[in-house]
C-alpha cells in the first residue's frame, strides 16, 4: 500500500520546504503526494445570503493564478532528484482552506498532512502559524506534521512524546509517530511529568500498553517531578536539543484541548522543532 500524504501549499518557501521534508522522511517508501492549493475570493461566503455570488470573470482570475503557480511548482520540482517510488498529484481547488482540506482528506483517504508553520502572509513573529494550528485542531481524522520555516531535513536525534499515562492509546493513534521513528531510526523519548512519585495501577497498565504499541521503534522513559507541564516539556526539549515533538490531542485529558491553551504556544518557541499532532480516535 502506498502512503497517501497531503501537502497544502501557498507556493511560499516554507510550504516547499515542508514538501521536501515529507519526501525525505518517506524517501524509501512508496507514496502518493497530493499537493493542494486552495484559492478563494476575499469577502465571499456561501453561508452569508447577502454576499453576492462572484462573477465568472472573478472566479476565472483566481483560478488561473492558482493554476499558473502550480505549473511553476511542477517545473521547480523537476530540478529535484526524482524518486521512482513517489507519485505526485497537483490539485488547485476553489473554496475555503479548511473546507477543501477536509474534503480532500476524506476523498483521497489521506493518512498524513505535512505543512509549513508559516505561509506567505503569516506574521513572521508567530512561530506556529494560525493555519497550522487550526488544521491540527479541526482536521481530527488525520495526523498533522508541522515543519518550522527554518528547519531543513535531517533525521531527528529523538522524538519527545509527553504522556500522563492516564489514558490508554490505540495502535492506530500512534502509528505515524512509530512509523517516522522506525523510518528515521529516531528514538522516542517518553516524557512523564508527575506530582506523585508512584504511578497508580491504571497508569502502570496504560504504560505497559504504550510500550507494546511503541515496540517496533526504539524508545526510552524519562520523568520530571513537580513542574508545570508546558515548562517541563519546554525544558526537556531545550536541554536535550531534541529535534521533534509528538503529541496526541486528547480532549478532556492531560493537555485539555491542547491547541486552546498556552502549551502549544510554548512549544512554538522551539523554532527548529517539527511538531507532530496526532488525534484521539474516540473523539
Amino acid at each position: 500500500m502506498k502512503k497517501r500524504i497531503l501537502i497544502p501549499t501557498d507556493f511560499s518557501r516554507n510550504a516547499y520546504n515542508a514538501l521536501k521534508y515529507a519526501m525525505e522522511i518517506y524517501k524509501r517508501e512508496y507514496c502518493d503526494f497530493f499537493i493542494l492549493n486552495t484559492y478563494y475570493l476575499p469577502g465571499y461566503s456561501k453561508e452569508n445570503l447577502l454576499t453576492p455570488m462572484p462573477t465568472d470573470e472573478a472566479l476565472a482570475k483566481v483560478k488561473v493564478k492558482s493554476e499558473k503557480n502550480m505549473e511553476r511548482l511542477k517545473v521547480k520540482m523537476d530540478f529535484y532528484d526524482e524518486n521512482e517510488k513517489h507519485n505526485f498529484h497537483f490539485l488547485s481547488e476553489f473554496g475555503s482552506f479548511f473546507d477543501v482540506m477536509k474534503r480532500v482528506v476524506e476523498k483521497e483517504d489521506i493518512e498524513l498532512i505535512v505543512m509549513g508553520t508559516q505561509g506567505e502572509t503569516d506574521n513572521k513573529t508567530v512561530i506556529l502559524g494560525s493555519n497550522a494550528l487550526n488544521v491540527m485542531e479541526k482536521i481530527r481524522n488525520c495526523p498533522v506534521l508541522a515543519i518550522p520555516a527554518k528547519v531543513l531535513f535531517k533525521d531527528p536525534n529523538e522524538i519527545v512524546f509527553p504522556t500522563s499515562f492516564r489514558t490508554h492509546y490505540k495502535q492506530k493513534e500512534l502509528g505515524t509517530m512509530v512509523e517516522i521513528a522506525r523510518l528515521l531510526n529516531s528514538p522516542i523519548r517518553i516524557l512523564h511529568i508527575q506530582k506523585n512519585k508512584a504511578l497508580t495501577k491504571a497508569q502502570l497498565e496504560n504504560k505497559k500498553l504504550l510500550e507494546t504499541i511503541l515496540d517496533p521503534a526504539p524508545y526510552t522513559h524519562h520523568r520530571l517531578y513537580n513542574i508545570d507541564l508546558k515548562d517541563g516539556v519546554s525544558s526537556f526539549v531545550q536541554s536535550r536539543e531534541s529535534e521533534m515533538i509528538a503529541i496526541v490531542n486528547k480532549k478532556h485529558n492531560f493537555f485539555g484541548s491542547i491547541f486552546s491553551n498556552p502549551m502549544v504556544k510554548e512549544l512554538g518557541k522551539h523554532t527548529n522543532v517539527p511538531l507532530l499532532a496526532m488525534h484521539d480516535l474516540r473523539n
